[in-house]
C-alpha cells in the first residue's frame, strides 16, 4: 500500500485513524440468540466443506474437471466462514468492537475475495453443465482438468487484484470525522463514506464493483441455463431430459441460495430497516457455506458414494481411532 501511496505524491499526508469500530450488530433486540446460531452455522460449515475436500481429495474416482471447481468451493466457503465469523463473534458477542486500521483492511480484503470467488465459481460449474449438455461429444476435449485450473486461478488473481485497487483506494482516504462502521464487517462502502476528502473514486468502485463481482456473473449463470432449457427442449426424450436436468440441480441450487438473498435484500433496500438489512447480509454471506457441501452430497451420487467408500474403507477406520 506504500507503493499505491508515493505513487501519489510524496509530499501528500493521509490521516489514518488508530482504530475503526464496528457497531452493525449492536443494540439489536435478543441479538445473542443470533450469536448461537451463527456459532452454530460455522459448526456445521467447517464439518461440511472439510468432509467435501477430504472426500475429493482421497476418492480418486472424482477427479473429473468439475470437482476441482466443487473442491475450490468448499475451500472458499471453509476460507471465508472461517475469517467472518470468529471475528464477527468476537466483536459483538465478547464486546471487541474496535479494530485497527490495518487489521480492519486485512478483514475487508478476506471478506471480500472469498464472497467474490463463490460467485465465480458458480460460473465454472455453470459453464461444466453448460458444455457437459449442450456439446457432450466434445465436453473430454473442452472441459480438461488444464482448463478447469486455469479457470480457477485466473478467478482468483482478478479478484484478489481488484480487492487489492479497492484497499488501496481506501488508504488515501483521511478520517477526520466518525471511525463508526454501521455494518458486521470491515465494509468498503461504510469505510469510505467516513472520509473527509475526495472519495468519488471509491463510489465509482462500489457501483462498478458488484456489476464485475456480482451481477455479471449472475446474468452468465441465467444465459447458460437458458442454453440449457433450449437445447433440453429439443429433446427427443423426456426422460432424458429430466436426466439430464437432474445433474443439474445441485448447482441451481447453490445459485439460489447465495443469489436469491442479494436480490431481494438490494431490490428491498430502501424499505427495510437498517438492521434487518444488516442481519439479511450477514445471512446472506454466512449461510451459503454452510448449505453448499450438504445440497453437493444429497444431490450428487458420485459424493454420496464417494462419502460411503471413504467411511467403510480402513483407512477411515484407523484415522478414528487416533483422533
Amino acid at each position: 500500500m506504500n507503493l499505491f501511496n508515493s505513487a501519489l505524491g510524496k509530499n501528500i499526508t493521509f490521516v489514518h485513524p488508530a482504530y475503526f469500530i464496528i457497531s452493525g450488530l449492536s443494540g439489536i433486540p435478543n441479538i445473542k440468540y443470533y450469536y448461537v446460531f451463527l456459532f452454530f452455522v460455522y459448526v456445521v460449515s467447517v464439518i461440511g466443506n472439510t468432509v467435501v475436500m477430504a472426500v475429493i481429495y482421497l476418492d480418486h474416482n472424482l477427479r473429473a474437471p468439475k470437482y476441482i471447481a466443487v473442491f475450490n468451493l468448499a475451500f472458499v466457503d471453509l476460507f471465508g466462514n472461517s475469517a467472518l465469523v470468529p471475528k464477527l463473534l468476537d466483536i459483538f458477542l465478547f464486546n471487541h468492537p474496535s479494530i485497527p486500521y490495518n487489521d480492519c483492511l486485512v478483514f475487508l480484503f478476506f471478506c471480500y475475495t472469498c464472497l467474490s470467488m463463490q460467485s465465480f465459481n458458480l460460473v465454472a460449474l455453470s459453464y461444466d453443465r453448460l458444455v457437459a449438455i449442450i456439446f457432450p461429444l466434445h465436453y473430454q476435449v473442452k472441459v480438461t482438468h488444464r482448463f478447469m485450473l486455469s479457470l480457477i486461478a485466473s478467478f482468483w488473481a482478478f479478484i484478489i487484484i481488484a480487492v487489492f485497487i479497492a484497499i488501496g483506494l481506501l488508504t488515501r482516504l483521511s478520517f477526520c470525522k466518525s471511525v463508526i462502521i454501521n455494518s458486521y464487517f470491515c465494509d468498503h462502502g461504510q469505510i469510505y463514506r467516513l472520509s473527509c476528502n475526495d472519495h468519488y473514486p471509491n463510489y465509482v468502485l462500489s457501483c462498478l464493483y458488484p456489476v464485475l463481482l456480482f451481477w455479471l456473473p449472475f446474468v452468465f449463470i441465467l444465459l447458460s441455463y437458458l442454453c440449457i432449457g433450449c437445447t433440453l427442449a429439443k429433446v427427443a426424450s423426456v426422460q432424458e431430459g429430466l436426466k439430464a436436468f437432474k445433474t443439474c440441480i445441485g448447482h441451481l441450487s447453490l445459485v439460489a441460495i447465495y443469489f436469491i438473498p442479494l436480490l431481494i435484500t438490494f431490490t428491498l433496500m430502501e424499505n427495510i430497516h437498517p438492521n434487518a438489512r444488516i442481519i439479511n447480509l450477514s445471512l446472506t454471506s454466512i449461510f451459503p457455506p454452510m448449505l453448499n457441501p450438504i445440497i453437493y452430497v444429497l444431490q450428487t451420487q458420485e459424493i454420496k458414494e464417494s462419502v460411503k467408500r471413504v467411511c467403510d474403507s480402513p483407512f477411515y477406520f484407523y484415522l478414528i481411532s487416533f483422533s
